[in-house]
């Protein structure tokens, strides 16, 4: 059957409308940026067609192009539009976060720097540069590959703090295996920057490791 033959009440453009956006599923998410379905399917289940096929939102969302564009009625128009609504989503958490002191906001924080690194499938070492009242100045992407303390240079870290003019740093890095505990290396690269940007009075606020789920050094008592 098709959306428009469902009662009001059930179609996701009005659901959405009357009730907000956190009210819908998944399903009925894509749906509404599908717009159509294809032969057979209306757009709420070729969504649910879709994220069965990918497993997850987030499975689908991470697809590359050449995939995406492989199921049945997509292409590369769609694929553009969903790389630029994530692309907002991520500019959006960046706007909220610059307007607040991130000592205050610390779900909002980790919130956007998951948005920033989580997805990589490969480690990026990041920071956060903020000035003296905690806004943020700028997010830093400085090295990739195993951060490691063959791979993390201090120098470097010091370097675009002082050029950046930052008061204090949230310092963070993604673990693609998912598992987001510290682990030695990523302890003892946090002591060396902690005491190389301790020498130009810089602050290290925080290590933030963002998996699955994301770790934070100052609630484990490591910073």
């Amino acid at each position: 059957m098709a959306i428009t033959n469902w009662p009001v009440a059930e179609r996701p453009r009005e659901k959405l409308v009357s009730r907000g956006a956190g009210a819908l599923s998944d399903a009925e998410l894509l749906a509404i940026f599908l717009r159509t379905g294809v032969a057979g399917l209306s757009a709420v289940d070729l969504a649910r067609q879709m994220l069965s096929d990918y497993g997850s939102l987030r499975s689908l969302l991470n697809a590359s192009a050449t995939d995406f564009c492989k199921r049945r009625g997509m292409g590369m128009a769609k694929y553009v539009q969903l790389q630029a609504v994530l692309e907002i989503a991520r500019r959006h958490l960046s706007e909220q976060l610059e307007r607040q002191d991130c000592l205050t906001s610390p779900a909002q924080t980790t919130n956007y720097l998951r948005a920033r690194l989580r997805d990589y499938d490969y480690e990026v070492f990041a920071c956060l540069m903020l000035d003296n009242r905690n806004r943020v100045i700028a997010f830093r992407e400085l090295f990739r590959g195993t951060i490691d303390g063959a791979s993390v240079y201090p120098r470097e870290v010091v370097k675009q703090a002082l050029a950046d003019n930052a008061a204090a740093v949230i310092l963070a890095h993604n673990h693609p295996s998912g598992v987001s505990e510290p682990s030695q290396a990523d302890i003892r690269i946090t002591g060396r920057l902690k005491q190389a940007l301790q020498l130009v009075d810089i602050r290290v606020l925080d290590h933030v490791i963002v998996g699955d789920s994301v770790t934070c050094f100052s609630e484990q008592g490591l910073i």
